[in-house]
């Protein structure tokens, strides 16, 4: 890629993430921190398409700019959101970019929210505990509570957006400018994996982690995961969670079945 599209897809992503993510930077999570954030289907389209360095630059630049709007300063996502972004949307483009599945999207997106939101959760909480937010000497399950939560949240809120949006702009940009994406993108055909068996267990596989992440908020201790919240809200909110879980999950199980025996009666 020459330098000069570099910089300008690189500036496109920042700008286009920045606008995205503001736009519904009001909704924040349970804990009162971390945003819904739908656009980040921006740098995933643009990691995929253009490679790591371009997701990973525009995303953190994106989210950076974002939040000195949203909040006044930067100070907080330098600890959290930029690195995070960064993190998530270079590893995305690593895994995708030139070497590109349908089926490689899917295990890469999951294992990618996992860790970059994990990451950033640690972020926040670093950061809480250096400006005093959160006082030295909470219990140890309190800290793990709003970590381990805060991750769950983004991730079940980002999942969706990322599986199902991303093929519609990937779709819709070979349709419009073609010459912008890589062929191994516009050969690769969904229609032809999704009988595989393959595409077919990572769907099941999945979907059968996140019902048993929703079982598991059932157990007893589960309120650990909203210890940080409101107590008149705590139910509330670790329900939301559960139920997430239970019907993403549940969706991805059925579907993932539901190709896998179509495939049996095709034979």
């Amino acid at each position: 890629m020459r330098k000069s599209l570099y910089v300008t897809v690189t500036a496109i992503c920042a700008a286009l993430y920045a606008v995205g993510s503001y736009a519904t930077s009001c909704i924040e999570s349970p804990w009162g921190i971390g945003q819904f954030r739908p656009a980040i289907v921006i740098p995933a389209f643009f990691a995929i398409v253009f490679g790591p360095w371009v997701g990973g630059i525009g995303a953190a630049l994106g989210t950076f700019i974002q939040s000195i709007f949203r909040y006044g300063h930067p100070w907080l996502t330098l600890v959290s959101g930029t690195p995070a972004n960064f993190i998530a949307f270079f590893l995305l483009g690593y895994m995708l970019y030139k070497k590109f599945t349908w089926t490689r999207f899917i295990v890469s997106s999951i294992a990618v929210l996992i860790a970059a939101n994990f990451a950033c959760a640690v972020g926040v909480l670093a950061y809480f505990l250096f400006t005093g937010v959160f006082p030295p000497n909470l219990p140890f399950m309190f800290y793990l509570g709003f970590t381990v939560g805060l991750t769950l949240w983004w991730y079940i809120t980002m999942l969706p957006f990322t599986l199902l949006l991303t093929p519609v702009l990937i779709k819709a940009a070979s349709l419009i400018i073609p010459h912008f994406i890589p062929t191994h993108i516009v050969e690769a055909s969904l229609k032809s994996e999704v009988p595989s068996k393959m595409f077919s267990g990572v769907l099941v596989l999945s979907g059968i982690g996140m019902v048993l992440v929703g079982l598991a908020t059932f157990l007893p201790g589960s309120e650990t995961l909203v210890v940080a919240y409101k107590p008149a809200m705590r139910e509330i909110v670790l329900s939301g969670i559960r139920l997430m879980f239970l019907l993403t999950g549940g969706g991805c199980t059925v579907t993932g079945a539901i190709f896998y025996i179509l495939k049996l009666f095709s034979r």
